[in-house]
């Protein structure tokens, strides 16, 4: 498989590197962490910047080759993340971009490029752990409207959000696969309640929302009705194929910087620490290529990443945990000091393990659709 770009791509990154270089020393300082309603205008400026220069529709308007040189670039940059901008921009986006109708696409695309709507992701539930089929969400029919009624959990940006890809069940009685159906939620939607949640990093990214009685266009339903399971995992194949590459280059950044602290505090000294970093050197350069066979992959199938995502997202997320603990072992005690680098970043990643799927999940994809062995009983 041919991992190399093109010279058209590579006129691209030129450019935008150029660009880059250009616009990012001028931006205004970002946000505190905890001020959610800053944060959203200060990621949606981010935004429309990208839109005004031509570079907003790479998440869907692009080949995933381009899509992946944005995110490397723009991380290499010191660029904003999309932030606010997570779910809409490589969730919600590419999903409406490959499932939508026509009218679903030019009516919710364009807000998002233009950096005027924010999305959030309702698939979690309270009683469902990590078996996303077991939810119990349930919408009924009505004329053109469905009624939803039940609760999500770890709702990402609910607080902040305008629409929620949302997943309810629509047919009680259908396999737990196949009765599910995957809505746009208005989020000023009359019986619709947010509630924060804060994290162990104390931020408060994630919400509980509640669903009394809320009605919800038909019109606003991706895909045919009980069909929502397939819709959901073109959702979780861009959630799990490259949503994270530029998080990879972040970790290999990070990587650099703990070799720099380690050699200035005297921790170079240690041979165990030396091999550790040299080894997950070794780990993230994997990764990249990785996430390089990927995207050449999806582009051989239409643009949707594959199984190879899980591959990518279960070392990935390992990778990350053990990067931070390598992190805390080159600060020593300093580690605790919440204010020192790196120290929220070790909290946060904490959960990689589990978002976008557990590694069990993980596990169980990779068993059945890359090795071909017999689902579990």
């Amino acid at each position: 498989m041919d991992l190399s770009y093109t010279p058209e791509e590579e006129d691209f990154r030129a450019r935008l590197r150029g660009w880059l270089a250009k616009t990012v020393p001028g931006l205004p300082p970002r946000p505190s962490p905890g001020d959610w309603p800053g944060r959203r205008a200060y990621d949606l400026g981010w935004q429309r910047t990208l839109h005004d220069a031509g570079y907003a529709d790479v998440h869907w308007g692009a080949t995933p080759s381009v899509r992946l040189i944005f995110l490397e670039e723009t991380e290499k940059a010191g660029a904003p993340y999309v932030g606010a901008n997570f779910v809409g921009l490589l969730h919600a986006g590419p999903t409406i971009a490959a499932e939508g109708t026509p009218e679903q696409r030019e009516r919710w695309l364009p807000p998002i490029l233009r950096g005027e709507e924010v999305w959030c992701q309702g698939f979690s539930e309270p009683e469902a752990g990590s078996d996303l089929a077991a939810l119990r969400t349930r919408a009924r029919r009505d004329g053109d409207a469905y009624v939803v009624t039940g609760s999500k959990i770890w709702t990402s940006h609910a607080e902040v959000a305008d629409w929620c890809e949302l997943l309810v069940r629509t047919d009680p009685e259908a396999p737990r696969h196949r009765g599910i159906t995957w809505l746009a939620l208005p989020m000023d939607a009359p019986g619709v309640t947010v509630r924060p949640l804060r994290t162990l990093a104390g931020s408060a990214e994630f919400a509980e929302v509640f669903l009394d009685e809320v009605r919800v266009p038909v019109a606003n339903r991706v895909g045919d009705e009980n069909d929502g399971w397939r819709v959901t995992m073109v959702t979780l194949s861009f959630e799990r194929g490259t949503a994270f590459a530029g998080e990879v280059v972040a970790c290999r950044r990070v990587l650099g910087e703990l070799a720099v602290e380690a050699r200035t505090n005297g921790r170079w000294d240690d041979p165990a620490l030396r091999r550790r970093l040299g080894r997950l050197n070794a780990e993230f350069r994997a990764l990249w290529r990785l996430t390089q066979w990927n995207v050449s992959a999806a582009e051989a199938s239409g643009g949707v990443p594959g199984a190879g995502g899980s591959v990518f997202k279960l070392r990935y997320s390992h990778a990350r945990q053990e990067l931070y603990d390598a992190a805390a072992e080159v600060l020593g005690p300093d580690c605790l000091d919440l204010d020192r680098p790196w120290t929220l970043d070790r909290l946060s990643a904490l959960s990689y393990t589990i978002a976008a799927g557990t590694s069990q999940v993980q596990h169980s994809i990779i068993a059945e659709r890359v090795l071909g062995l017999p689902k579990g009983r």
